[in-house]
């Protein structure tokens, strides 16, 4: 058996372990898969059963332990833990029809983010990643977990989420991966406590943040009306970058096409450096009005400049391999003339 075989053999068996006892637990407690996931990813990272008030009863609790018995967490990668744990949270949101912006970010477009940011950047030991809608944690985990292997750097994460679910989940993934990440229950929009960032990453909620009164300080709000969340947060995200340091958003393709854009544009313009642009395949949308991109921003800074020719164009269709495998040597490249 090949081990890409091995390594996916691995992952649909742990997921089915993690299956049958949140199932179980959903039966005993009586709630959503998604509250008795939280339940059995705490039981796993407490190595105990967790009962309140008699559930779940003994009988239960006997088959949970027998399950977790069978559970070869030490046998498993980080990046497989993740996946196993990814397709667990996948059934919870689809049971409870989880909105569009609370939903994960594929592992493709999380392995192409952190692509970009190992490709693009200059990271060192101890530098921090940062997420302001960090949700489940995946995109977070899945970069952090490839620059810690292909960089041999300790890399941290900061993550920021006011969703009390979704940042539950995600402290169980990176607590089951032993990934060094902080995370942080609070609206993105208000000052954070983290420190100083390398690099924000975010799968962005696109939409109108409704609170005007609290957004009066940032320069991306609107002159009238509600601003754009991912305006905001994109600002943020930057404000609490290290000086030189890099950002990497998946916004909507028409990003500067918007009754907004022109503040958006402004600000960019006295704070940091438009170096790319990247539309992902339309084929991975519904329609045109859909489609995403990557924005990668540079904060200004003593080793930071415009470069001359900005990154630009479209990734082509991830099933065509010679393509994609053309198209990332293209980047490469560009970065070699650009950013060294």
């Amino acid at each position: 058996m090949r081990s890409e075989e091995m390594a996916e053999d691995k992952v649909e068996t742990f997921f089915k372990q993690m299956d049958e006892s949140t199932e179980l637990l959903q039966r005993s407690l009586r709630s959503s898969y998604l509250d008795a996931l939280i339940e059995n990813g705490n039981n796993l990272v407490q190595h105990r059963v967790q009962v309140e008030d008699g559930l779940p009863d003994a009988a239960d609790q006997a088959k949970l332990q027998t399950i977790y018995a069978q559970m070869d967490l030490a046998g498993l990668s980080n990046d497989q833990i993740r996946q196993a744990f990814q397709l667990s949270v996948l059934k919870g949101m689809r049971d409870l029809k989880v909105e569009a912006n609370k939903q994960m970010t594929p592992d493709t477009l999380g392995y192409l983010m952190a692509f970009l940011v190992e490709t693009l950047t200059t990271l060192h030991n101890g530098d921090a990643l940062l997420d302001v809608a960090v949700g489940t944690g995946n995109l977070l985990t899945t970069v952090e977990n490839q620059l810690r292997q292909n960089l041999k750097l300790d890399i941290k994460g900061y993550g920021i989420d006011n969703d009390e679910d979704l940042l539950e989940l995600a402290s169980i993934s990176s607590a089951l991966q032993h990934l060094p990440v902080e995370l942080f229950h609070q609206d993105a929009i208000d000052p954070l406590v983290v420190s100083k960032a390398a690099v924000a990453i975010s799968d962005l909620p696109v939409g109108y943040y409704p609170l005007d009164k609290r957004v009066q300080k940032y320069q991306t709000k609107a002159d009238k009306g509600h601003s754009f969340a991912h305006h905001l947060l994109i600002e943020q995200s930057m404000r609490y970058l290290t000086e030189d340091g890099f950002g990497f958003f998946l916004v909507p393709s028409k990003l500067f096409d918007s009754e907004q854009a022109q503040i958006f544009m402004q600000w960019m313009k006295d704070n940091v450096y438009l170096q790319g642009f990247l539309n992902l395949p339309k084929s991975l949308f519904h329609s045109e009005e859909t489609q995403k991109a990557i924005l990668i921003l540079q904060k200004k800074g003593p080793q930071a400049k415009q470069v001359k020719e900005v990154l630009l164009g479209e990734f082509p269709d991830f099933t065509d391999q010679k393509a994609f495998a053309r198209y990332t040597a293209e980047i490469r490249q560009w970065k070699a003339q650009n950013l060294n």
